[in-house]
């Protein structure tokens, strides 16, 4: 009998934990991979409590979204306190405790204090805090203990937690609509509100012994002086601007939200299910690249993938002309084929940012370096945003008068095509090392149509921007853990 236990544990222990030894400590970091990912069960309800309860237009929604991103866009700085500035000797641990108390704090003011957008920004803005915190916080622990990680095991942990975010988002993805059709959204706000505790709870199974020394404002300037040479070089500086410029096109996608759900009558249940299609779709993009594109060039694959993007982001055009009713197509049944191949399509196009980023840190600030790359890219999201907002309110694009979307669409598609002339800020296949690293593939599980991949807290009126993380082998000399 106990030989048999035996047995299964070391089969469990093989198969899905990867060979790692399930410790109180690893189950903790992997519940908080999960809370990211099941935090998308109320991102339905922020997206039509903002559209129905607070009667907030697409324009005013679409800015709300670019500052909200905020705490994305300065994700390296909690890195930079976290390392430089315990908190009673420890550097991660109450740090989690914290962002899980933002988390609580955020979900509970959205079921009972928010009544206005200004309001709602703030609790949002609160949230999106909690993550990225929290995110930076559970990165640095699994780098540091992947270098622990034997060659032959290298990744394995990235993996693990990978697949933890996903199992919480594929959770959710159905729920998140079907949850919302019996329940109000002050109450899925409420059931929602439980899963950071989670993040505070298991805070106190980290494995970390209290530092003798005092907070140390020194660590912080040598880590922005490390960056500082590190940007300023030209290699790293031009690839970094056509990143941001790349995804700083505006978007329209609140205003297609709106028409999606108060002109076409799409439910809740109904959204979930698109959202369950393109978690798998999402899956399947990944794939896909790592499959058969990741060695292709740079170059090549982020001028065709822009292409390819932008001329299959204008099938939405068939959606708003019904020109899909006279084809004999419902409108459900195009939005959920259109999502699926759309949302393949946008994260093989957006892996290469990952790939992109992770091989241009050169050694030592490599982690830091990352996290700060994919905060430009996330400071371009609020650039996108608040671009699409003033083209609605240019084009008059409204709740209810969906006149001029077709034309917000044709722009904001063609407009993404206006970075293609920078391709040879790009490096070359001959300027990068041709190294076997993995490719960060860490990302989170609902994306859509859009070239951005976005974060957890974020509701479905958003198009999805990088959850960042990238994939440090064991080998690593990086200064600086945290991403």
């Amino acid at each position: 009998m106990q030989g048999t236990v035996q047995k299964v544990q070391s089969t469990v222990q093989t198969k899905l934990f990867f060979g790692h030894e399930p410790s109180p400590e690893l189950l903790a970091i992997l519940l908080v991979y999960f809370v990211q990912g099941i935090l998308g069960l109320a991102r339905l309800a922020v997206s039509f409590f903002l559209k129905d309860e607070l009667a907030l237009g697409p324009a005013e929604v679409s800015s709300l979204l670019g500052i909200v991103s905020i705490p994305w866009m300065v994700k390296p700085l909690f890195g930079f306190i976290s390392d430089g500035l315990p908190i009673l000797g420890y550097r991660r641990r109450p740090y989690l405790i914290l962002s899980g108390i933002l988390g609580v704090a955020s979900w509970v003011s959205l079921a009972t204090l928010v009544h206005s957008g200004w309001s709602a920004t703030l609790a949002i803005a609160l949230g999106s805090l909690s993550i990225a915190m929290s995110d930076v916080i559970v990165d640095s622990l699994v780098v540091e203990r992947a270098r622990a990680e034997s060659q032959s095991a290298a990744g394995s942990l990235q993996s693990l937690c990978w697949g933890a975010s996903a199992v919480g988002g594929l959770l959710t993805a159905y729920f998140s609509g079907s949850l919302l059709q019996q329940f109000s959204t002050q109450t899925v706000f409420l059931i929602t509100a439980t899963f950071p505790l989670i993040v505070s709870a298991v805070a106190w199974l980290i494995a970390e012994t209290p530092l003798d020394e005092k907070p140390n404002w020194a660590v912080i300037t040598q880590q922005f002086g490390q960056l500082k040479q590190a940007i300023s070089q030209r290699s790293i500086f031009l690839p970094t601007l056509f990143l941001f410029l790349w995804q700083a096109t505006p978007t329209g996608e609140s205003a297609f939200f709106y028409f999606t759900t108060n002109e076409l009558g799409f439910e809740p249940e109904f959204l979930g299910r698109v959202r369950l299609v393109t978690s798998f779709a999402s899956i399947a993009g990944i794939w896909i690249f790592q499959r058969f594109l990741k060695k292709i060039s740079f170059r090549v694959i982020f001028g065709w993938s822009t292409v390819i993007a932008s001329v299959l982001g204008l099938s939405a055009l068939i959606l708003v002309t019904h020109l899909n009713r006279e084809l004999g197509i419902s409108d459900r049944w195009f939005s959920l084929g259109d999502s699926l191949i759309l949302t393949v399509m946008g994260q093989i196009a957006f892996m290469p940012v990952l790939v992109l980023a992770a091989r241009l840190c050169p050694p030592g600030v490599e982690a830091t370096l990352f996290a700060l790359l994919m905060s430009v890219v996330n400071l371009a999201g609020f650039v996108s945003y608040q671009g699409g907002a003033f083209m609605m309110r240019w084009l008059n694009v409204t709740d209810h008068n969906f006149e001029q979307l077709g034309l917000l669409i044709l722009i904001t598609n063609l407009m993404s095509l206006l970075p293609l002339p920078l391709l040879g800020w790009l490096p070359s296949a001959a300027e990068l090392p041709t190294g076997d690293e993995e490719v960060p593939v860490a990302i989170e599980l609902d994306s859509s149509a859009s070239k951005h991949l976005g974060q957890p807290f974020l509701p479905d009126v958003m198009a999805e921007r990088v959850v960042d993380r990238v994939t440090v082998k064991p080998a690593s000399t990086a200064t600086n853990p945290q991403q």
